[in-house]
């Protein structure tokens, strides 16, 4: 009985080793073709839908929450995303893109360091049928595809409603952002549609109106110190950005005077939120940008295949008409922070609260 065990064992042993042998010559006689092997994992490769997204800054907080949602998303929904920071350089994000354009994407989602000079990069990528998305930020008279953002007339509207609240006479200092970005005009019009009253009847009286290049907090501290420093004293002030409010009351807190001056800005910055609880700032207007990514990457991906977008609404940029998807902002005080920015997982509660 051992022996018939052992024989078959043996047997079996046999024909393993034979098929090893078989194997091993085949593959010998055969070599499996490597460059096919490439080839096809480039095939499966190209058939990735390809999203390149270039931004024109990362200096403020707000964009490393866009990038790190819209690159997540549009994983998520099966296509490849390629990102490039162009740090405020304009010739650098046009080469940026122009790379972009070498790896065969499909849709350009361009935040646009300058609104006019962005163009070229736009016109670039039409010429090789790539589609455009202008994301938060306008490329002006350009033929691009789509304009995702928030409404930012309501912007203005929202910070010059929250001041005029508390303040219906008085000095009033406004920063707007950069004058590159479209943006500023559009945050412009809104306030001055609240303000305008007021000053016709001299009840506001607006010291300055400045402009802060490529968004710089720096400038914002100088303009305010330079008042604060003549012995002149505001009621309020009214900033492009949170990033500009945040230069704004460390020039107000050098003088000893930050929490006596209504200051309000826009995005909801972790900082900005806490300044709010502090009574250091007395609002910002919260622009969910969960929202705005995803809705970005869900059209990007449907303009790679070829789908309708579902867009009805237009916006006249110069010569060109192009769609418009619009979303609302929120204005946010200490009021309601805790069942808009907390609720929405923007900023957790211990983040707002118990930093010191």
């Amino acid at each position: 009985m051992k022996e018939k065990v052992k024989g078959t064992i043996n047997g079996i042993l046999m024909i393993v080793l034979f098929g090893l042998i078989v194997m091993i010559g085949y593959k010998l006689l055969f070599p499996i073709d490597q460059s096919e092997l490439e080839q096809t994992a480039k095939i499966q490769s190209s058939n990735k839908i390809k999203i390149g997204f270039s931004l024109g800054t990362l200096k403020e907080e707000r964009w490393f929450k866009d990038r790190d949602i819209l690159m997540a998303k549009v994983q998520e929904l099966g296509a490849e995303i390629y990102v490039h920071n162009a740090n405020n350089d304009d010739l650098d994000q046009l080469n940026q893109v122009k790379s972009l354009i070498k790896e065969g994407i499909d849709v350009l989602i361009l935040v646009p360091n300058d609104m006019e000079k962005a163009s070229e990069a736009v016109r670039l990528a039409k010429k090789e049928g790539i589609k455009v998305i202008s994301y938060d930020r306008l490329v002006i008279d350009s033929n691009i595809d789509m304009y995702i953002s928030f409404d930012n007339e309501k912007v203005g509207e929202l910070m010059a409603q929250a001041l005029i609240e508390e303040n219906p006479e008085g000095n009033y200092l406004i920063i707007n952002g950069a004058p590159t970005d479209h943006n500023t005009s559009m945050i412009k019009n809104g306030y001055n549609k609240v303000l305008k009253e007021y000053i016709k009847s001299g009840k506001v009286d607006v010291v300055e109106e400045a402009w802060a290049a490529n968004w710089m907090r720096e400038e914002a501290f100088e303009v305010t110190d330079k008042y604060l420093s003549q012995g002149i004293r505001f009621d309020a002030i009214l900033c492009g950005n949170d990033s500009l409010a945040d230069g704004a009351v460390e020039a107000l807190s050098q003088h000893r005077v930050a929490g006596e001056t209504n200051v309000v800005g826009q995005d909801a910055d972790l900082t900005a939120c806490q300044r709010i609880v502090d009574d250091l700032q007395l609002m910002t207007v919260y622009k969910p940008i969960d929202k705005l990514a995803s809705v970005t990457a869900e059209i990007a991906v449907r303009m790679a295949r070829g789908e309708d977008v579902g867009t009805k609404r237009k916006m006249n940029i110069g010569i060109f008409e192009i769609p418009y998807y619009v979303l609302d902002p929120v204005a946010i005080t200490k009021d309601n922070i805790d069942e808009t920015i907390i609720r929405d997982g923007f900023h957790m509660r211990d983040e707002i609260y118990d930093a010191k």
